[in-house]
């Protein structure tokens, strides 16, 4: 445990200090600026680009205007009496002052003063509060999250004007130290969750959150890669956040993250989209039960088939017109793995098409991959309708991660019924199954049993 450092009286100690604690002279947006307040030397560190101009400007007016006669007799009084501003602390500790630069504070040390002050007039660049371009809805707010974490806090306090609403800050990450921030309310929350998610941020020990709340997510829960399903439930808008909020649930925000991350979570909270909350119960509960529907048969249509087509016996005489009557050139299940393959190729040539392009480019994508490919012989036209289906309906799940976990187990389906034929495809909707019932959430319950109280 490395010996604290306290600030001096002599405000040449404190320079020197800052200077080994600091690169200010090889890092050009690291400013020290030495000035004279009351008759006394001082020295300011900031950050270039990250303090309010007209805030600074009104400060160092009031400051520069100080008579020597008018010092105080230590730092505390001085910035209660001198220090034109709301948010100011007193620390000596050089730790938390090299923390507080590094964050974008100002720091004021004066000669005389064995502490620091610190002044919170800092701003981050930010973009505006927009509708998020994935969990977009009908009705309601047309606001979202920012990577700005004091933002994300007030639009949630804007919403839940009630002294048990409380926001706890944490710190991770030994390089970043990113601030973590708990939302919930005091006399609604599960007081056990909130104490085991408060002490697994506070052990974690890792040098940064560079991928913000992936990285925290996996911090958390450890590494379970077997089971693809999401542990949490993420959430761009702050209506949905409140709302759960209120249902007793924890929300964790990160700081340079646009999002929400919600706990706990069940398999119905991840179907469960902004809409829900807007419309009236039984239109919610239709639009609901739809995303259930179509969710099932993202997952067990295109095995369905195969195994179908595997025993042709097994088919209704009603619905004998499922078969494939065209001329199979290669097996089914190739053509549905490739497929699935090409589906996600093209949805990763589309997140790197310029917006002016992805409109033609999709037209000929669709035409190419369509028409062309099944007069060319590679692909059966019932093949390409269900997978055409399957790429669809996996747009009208507003979780990414649960869309990918469903696509990953219709892969495993598909395998196992062409390896195993009926066998396989049971086995694959047991192993559907278990990895649902001991999937894990951070509340120590799996996906099927989730209790808040």
């Amino acid at each position: 445990m490395p010996e604290k450092l306290i600030a001096y009286t002599e405000i040449r100690e404190n320079r020197d200090t800052m200077s080994r604690l600091l690169p200010i002279q090889e890092s050009f947006d690291l400013i020290q600026r030495d000035i004279q307040i009351g008759g006394r030397d001082t020295s300011l560190y900031f950050l270039d680009g990250m303090l309010k101009d007209d805030s600074m400007q009104k400060i160092m007016d009031s400051l520069l205007k100080i008579k020597e006669e008018d010092m105080p007799e230590d730092a505390t009084a001085f910035s209660k009496q001198l220090i034109p501003y709301t948010e100011v602390d007193i620390y000596n500790d050089f730790d938390q002052l090299t923390r507080a630069v590094l964050s974008g504070i100002l720091v004021l040390f004066i000669d005389g003063y064995a502490a620091g002050i610190t002044i919170d007039c800092r701003t981050y660049p930010v973009r505006s509060v927009e509708e998020p371009e994935k969990d977009k809805s009908l009705r309601g707010s047309k606001d979202g999250f920012v990577e700005t974490v004091v933002f994300d806090t007030a639009l949630i306090r804007r919403r839940i004007r009630d002294p048990n609403l409380v926001m706890e800050m944490l710190e991770v990450g030994t390089s970043s130290r990113s601030d973590v921030v708990l939302c919930y309310m005091k006399n609604l929350v599960n007081h056990d969750l909130l104490n085991n998610v408060r002490q697994k941020i506070e052990a974690i020990d890792v040098p940064d959150l560079c991928m913000n709340q992936q990285s925290l997510a996996q911090a958390l829960i450890g590494s379970r890669w077997y089971n693809p399903f999401p542990k949490f439930k993420f959430s761009e808008r702050p209506d949905t956040a409140a709302a759960c909020i209120m249902e007793g649930k924890v929300a964790i925000l990160v700081d340079n993250s646009p999002a929400a991350m919600i706990l706990p979570t069940s398999i119905l909270d991840m179907i469960e989209e902004a809409n829900d909350y807007y419309f009236p119960a039984w239109t919610a509960l239709y639009l609901k039960m739809t995303r259930i529907m179509i969710l099932l048969l993202t997952v067990f249509l295109t095995p369905v088939f195969l195994l179908l087509m595997l025993n042709p016996e097994w088919i209704p005489p009603a619905f004998e017109f499922v078969a494939v009557k065209d001329i199979v050139n290669i097996p089914l299940v190739y053509q549905l793995l490739i497929l699935e393959l090409a589906i996600d190729g093209l949805r990763l040539a589309s997140l790197n098409t310029p917006s002016m392009l992805s409109t033609p480019l999709s037209v000929f994508a669709g035409l190419v991959l369509g028409e062309f490919s099944v007069k060319s012989g590679w692909f059966n036209s019932e093949v390409m309708l269900y997978m055409a289906f399957v790429a669809i309906a996996n747009y009208t799940q507003p979780n990414f991660e649960l869309g990918y976990a469903v696509k990953f187990m219709r892969i495993i389906l598909l395998i196992l019924t062409a390896t195993f034929n009926w066998i396989g495809f049971l086995a694959g909707c047991i192993l559907l199954l278990v990895l649902l019932c001991t999937n894990k959430t951070l509340s120590g319950r799996n996906y099927l049993n989730v209790k808040l109280n």
